[in-house]
This record gives C-alpha cells, structure tokens and sequence, in this order.
C-alpha cells in the first residue's frame, strides 16, 4: 500500500519504447504515466500503444495514466535556396512571406502573421537558437535583420520568436484531428503547447468537455507574463523547457522553473517539469552527475511529476533511464531537507475542501497515523491532500477509473478504483479491510479517512475520522 516514491514519472513513448514488452518494462522500473507526442508518429501506431497501456494496467493491478501531447502551431521556415544558407555574424538578411526563396539573402517565412506582428528590435530564432538574428525593420511584405548568431540555416528549421506575441490559432488542423482520436481513445491528460496566455485555454477546454484533464505548457515568455491566469484555467502546469530555454536566457530558467511550481503548489495544481533531466542517457547508460542533481531540485521544489523525453522514446537505455531517475526520486525524498522544503503553506481560508485537507494533514502527524484514505468522486479531494505535501501515504478511492488514472499524474497519490456503493455506515469498514489487506503488522494502528456529505457528491469534502484497526 505504500508506494516506493511521492513523485510521479512521466516517460514519453516513441520507437525505442512502443511494444508491449518494453511498456511493461518502463511500468514496473516506476512510469506512472506515459506522454504520447503527437509531434510523431501515426494514429495507428498510438492507437497501439494505447491498447497496449490499458493491458497493461490489468496486468499490473492499478491504474496507468495517458497523456497526450498535442503539436500545437510550430513555425518554420520554407525553403531556402540551394536547400541551405550560410549566414555570418554581421550580415543583412530579409525574411519574405514566402514558402520558397531563389534568393540567397532572403529566407522564406511562410507565416503572414507574424510580418504582421513583428517589431524592430524583436529576435527571430533559428534551430532552437543556434542561429540568431535581431529585427531592424518589418513591414507586411519584408522583415531585415541583422545577424547576430551565425550559422546554417537549411530547409524547414523551426523558428522561435521571444519578443513577439502572435495572433495564431491556438489548434490547428491537425491538433483538432488529434485531439478527437485522443479523447475517443480515452487519454487522461491533454497538453496544449506554445500557450501565451490563459484565454488560449478556452477553445480546448470546450472540445475536451471534461473528457480529460487540461495541462498547459510554459514554453512562452508571454506565457509566463500570464502564469496566475494560466494556472487558474488549466488543471496542471508543464515546465516545458525545451522551448522556454531557447526563447528566454538559459539563466533564468531556473528561477522561473521555481516560480511555477510555487505558485501551482499554491494553486493546488499539478506540475510537471520536463526536457533534458537525463538527456546524457539517450546515449548512455548513466546520467551525469549535474543531470541527477537536475532531477533532484525540481523533487526538492515540489514538483509532482518528472518526465523523460527523448530518453524513453528513442534513446538507447529507455528503462534505465526510467529506473534511474525513479532512484533519484526516492534518494531525494528520503533525504531530511526535501520535507522541510516541499510542505505546503497554510490552506487558503474560506475554502473548505482546502481546510479539511490542511487540517487531515495536522492530524496524521499528530497521531502519527499509518496512512490518509481520501474517497473521492472526482478526483478533487485527493489533488487538495497531496497540495498539503503529507509525510504519510495517501490512498484516493474513487469508483472512477478515469480519476484514478487521472491521479497518476498528482504527488504523492496511491489511487485505487472501488466501484461497489459506499456511503457513511460502511466507509470507514473499508478503509480499514483495505489497509489490513494490503500491509501485514498492522495492528493497534490508526488511519484517516477523509469524505465528504452528502456522500459521493463532488465538492462536499467535509468529513474527517480517525479509524482504530
């Protein structure tokens, strides 16, 4: 009953990691949750995996969450002359809204909306920064820069822009279309990349139609202009660092990386921090020792989940990677300092789901309680608890599968699907045949159980008792 870490491990799926013998691998080395990116691969193969997950989870006796990444409008550049350009530190060159170029000073920028937006002094980023170039003058037909960064340039690059927000569709087409496969497959959690601010959130708040929970990516210097409201309108937060570290200076990720994940704790709201945590084992073995000490801050700061990308999805050493930074998690959390620096702060007043599970969380430690046993209809109650950052284990019952693989996602939360009618004459009953059934020597022990009234009605968290076993 009590699992081996409070933090979650997201492992993304790819060719490395997509039969069915290599999920069951990164499952038992400690994935909590797998991130299919839909930058990749085909329907068919995700629908695969897909399958292959949910076998899983019978194979495995408890839940298994899906996350769906979606690709979200990436920019890139046509075609360039010659298929490349050399550009030096120095040079004048010329964007055209174009999808091809045959002149050697312009590069083709296949994206009105951004001559529409563009201002002197903004940069244009080339292949993830390597190549960067400043802004002297814009009109709707032409962009001059100056080149800052030099570097190749060829066919398709992606392009970041830092300084300019765009009027672009939050979804395109091929979102949408993902989107529908993904919610008719019965992912758990949809990602929406490149958000610049919260109101971008609505239009897939109201496809998903509670179908699956909402995770924004903090990719977007504009994004982070906004976090309140963004945290606010999605139901977690990623700190997607892959994007955010080339479109604001590598320095202040760190500091903005703490931020959000402050300010979800104080939210309540989930948050992930991913890209590059053991980037050196796509190739080898073992991390570096910065990498480990990587993923040991984002545990240290409270993070709820860590995630690999391209380690498990076409990295040589996929399950040790996954076993590796499971490793990591439990070292740091067994480490003194990481309880002291991860508790929650007082709940909010006025809002009683809150209260109750501040107050849950006293009272385990004062009693020195075994376990807290949250029954949830939602998930809600469970998310408040593992906020409040508890020492001891906590056990979310809900009769929902969905919530349960919905939690795979949250710190510190062991969920358990029971779909047999429950109300307040027999709960306590089973929380106490569940924790004499899971854990031997657990006599003369005591748990919380924490409920609500009415009884299975989402939003009435009210209820705390202390159960003798």
């Amino acid at each position: 009953m009590v699992p081996n870490k409070k933090a979650k491990v997201i492992a993304t799926v790819g060719p490395a990691s997509n039969t069915p013998s290599m999920l069951r691998r990164l499952a038992e080395a400690g994935v909590d949750t797998f991130r299919l990116n839909f930058s990749h691969g085909d329907h068919e193969t995700h629908k695969g995996v897909i399958g292959a997950i949910r076998e899983l989870e019978g194979a495995l006796d408890r839940p298994v969450g899906i996350l769906q990444d979606l690709q979200g409008p990436k920019i890139r550049l046509g075609r360039v002359h010659e298929g490349k350009a050399q550009l030096s530190n120095g040079q004048i060159v010329q964007f055209i809204p174009a999808e091809t170029s045959d002149d050697v000073g312009c590069l083709p920028l296949p994206h009105p909306e951004i001559f529409a937006a563009i201002k002197p002094g903004h940069q244009i980023l080339i292949n993830d920064g390597q190549v960067r170039l400043t802004v002297t003058s814009s009109s709707d037909e032409i962009i001059d820069c100056k080149v800052i960064v030099g570097g190749t340039v060829t066919d398709r690059k992606g392009v970041n822009l830092p300084d300019t927000v765009l009027d672009l569709p939050v979804l395109t087409e091929k979102d949408r279309h993902d989107l529908e496969f993904g919610l008719k497959h019965g992912v758990d959690w949809v990602a929406l990349s490149f958000v610049q601010n919260a109101s971008d959130l609505d239009q897939l708040r109201a496809l998903i139609e509670g179908k699956a929970g909402l995770v924004a990516k903090i990719e977007k210097p504009s994004a982070l202009l906004d976090l309140e409201n963004i945290i606010q309108k999605s139901d977690a937060l990623m700190v997607a660092r892959g994007d955010l570290g080339v479109e604001i200076p590598p320095e202040e990720v760190p500091a903005n990386q703490k931020e959000i994940i402050s300010l979800c704790r104080a939210h309540g709201k989930p948050v992930i921090v991913a890209t590059q945590m053991l980037e050196s084992m796509i190739s080898s073995p073992t991390p570096t020792r910065a990498e480990a000490s990587d993923v040991a801050t984002a545990i240290y700061d409270g993070a709820d989940a860590v995630m690999l990308s391209a380690e498990s999805a076409a990295g040589s050493y996929p399950a040790e990677a996954v076993a590796m930074m499971n490793r990591i998690i439990v070292r740091t959390e067994q480490h003194g300092r990481q309880d002291r620096g991860s508790r929650a702060s007082a709940p909010p007043r006025g809002e009683a789901n809150k209260a109750v599970a501040g107050a849950s969380t006293l009272l385990s430690e004062e009693i020195g309680a075994d376990a807290i046993v949250a029954f949830t209809t939602s998930g809600a109650t469970a998310l408040c608890l593992a906020a409040q950052r508890p020492c001891r284990p906590l056990v979310a019952i809900t009769p929902s599968v969905e919530v349960a693989r919905r939690l795979c996602l949250a710190w510190g939360i062991q969920a358990l699907v029971n779909e047999e009618a429950l109300d307040h004459e027999n709960v306590v009953d089973y929380a106490r045949h569940l924790r004499l059934h899971r854990e031997q020597e657990c006599q003369n022990s005591r748990i919380i159980v924490v409920s609500g009234s009415p009884f299975g009605q989402p939003g009435s968290t009210n209820n705390i008792r202390v159960a003798e076993l």
